[in-house]
């Protein structure tokens, strides 16, 4: 009889949250049996600790915990300990090992290759930092903007000012998930064109307000969902790599 395995998401809020659902649904449909996923809702990041980690084959992690709970692990992969925020936990002899697929999640959501000149990351969390890591990985030139009066960022004002000159826009903040669905980015809709491809980490509701916006001034857009899928199978695939 073969051990029974069990793996799960750190997050606050998160009985949304596809993971579950996705992980599940790939036990059942390739046959992995003895498999269970479970959501480990924590009101604060101290909570991990009652986690029964020796129990667990794998975690992954959302906001708000992905900067949060670097402090708590053993070791880091090194693009994790560049990007500044882990979404997936190895545990190896009880070890704790943090990795970041998030950013290999975004580049292999694009089905061809990511020919954009200027990018706007709209967001300064830990999506954000992967998305700059993805970015980056792909000589791709961005701003980041934010709310904060910050030297490392621009206003939405400046966006705005400016945007025409970006051809990749990409929400990373939670503006515009469940419940507060109608809200959006304080961008300037008229200004977006055909020449945009707007991007959404967020994957419910299906189209934001945000992507409906862009879609209605004629631009590409893409939600979350494609980034999420692979980055589940990247966590997959480093987990197994212990077993």
């Amino acid at each position: 009889m073969s051990t029974r395995k069990i793996y799960g998401l750190i997050g606050k809020n998160i009985d949304y949250s596809f993971s579950a659902k996705y992980f599940q649904e790939k036990f059942e449909k390739e046959g992995i049996i003895n498999s269970r996923y479970i959501n480990f809702d924590l009101d604060k990041i101290e909570d991990f600790k009652n986690i029964k980690i020796k129990s667990i084959n794998g975690l992954n992690v959302t906001i708000p915990y992905k900067e949060k709970i670097i402090p708590l692990l053993d070791e880091i992969d090194k693009s994790a300990m560049e990007i500044g925020a882990v979404n997936t936990i190895a545990i190896n002899d009880n070890k704790l090992i943090g990795y970041n697929t998030d950013f290999i999640g975004f580049i292999n959501s694009f089905e061809q290759k990511m020919n954009f000149q200027n990018a706007v990351i709209l967001g300064t969390g830990g999506a954000s930092k992967a998305i700059q890591y993805a970015l980056n990985s792909k000589k791709i030139k961005y701003d980041i903007a934010s709310r904060k009066i910050d030297k490392n960022y621009i206003s939405y004002d400046s966006i705005n000012q400016n945007l025409n000159n970006y051809d990749l826009i990409i929400n990373t903040t939670p503006i515009g998930t469940f419940p507060a669905t109608k809200d959006k980015p304080k961008l300037n809709y008229s200004l977006i064109s055909k020449n945009h491809f707007c991007y959404d980490l967020i994957y419910n509701p299906e189209k934001t307000s945000f992507l409906l916006e862009c879609e209605k001034m004629g631009a590409k857009i893409m939600n979350g969902l494609r980034m999420l899928k692979s980055q589940a199978e990247e966590s997959w695939r480093i987990w197994n790599s212990f077993s």
